[in-house]
């Protein structure tokens, strides 16, 4: 049992959760599902990267430091970039979505096509 609690950490968990965004982007055809599916690969890619530098006994990176080194600040000013930039590209593709499914009444991707095709 411990050797499957030490295999429960963030890097796993972030690699479980891209392969669940990638399952669910390639297997659902609803545009709305897929728009999630992209947020979660997002924050799966999120979670490796604020993860893979982190260690329990490296103090946060504000403050004095006379004995230790403190934690690296780059990954995290970096991924709340990511963050804001994926929000924002979440909002963009729900607000595209809304413009789309009021031109063609539905959320799947295969109707969308097959009436673009007939106009």
């Amino acid at each position: 049992m411990d050797d499957i609690i030490k295999l429960i950490d963030a890097q796993n968990t972030a690699i479980i959760l891209l392969f669940i965004g990638l399952y669910a982007l390639s297997a659902r055809r609803n545009i709305i599902k897929s728009i999630i599916a992209l947020a979660l690969l997002q924050a799966s890619v999120v979670l490796f990267f604020v993860s893979l530098d982190s260690s329990p006994e490296s103090p946060p990176p504000i403050g004095v430091f006379q004995y230790t080194t403190p934690a690296d600040p780059l990954p995290i000013a970096t991924m709340i970039t990511v963050i804001v930039v994926g929000v924002s590209i979440t909002a963009l593709t729900l607000s595209m979505f809304i413009s789309m499914y009021h031109r063609y009444s539905t959320t799947n991707w295969l109707k969308v096509k097959e009436k673009r095709d007939k106009l």
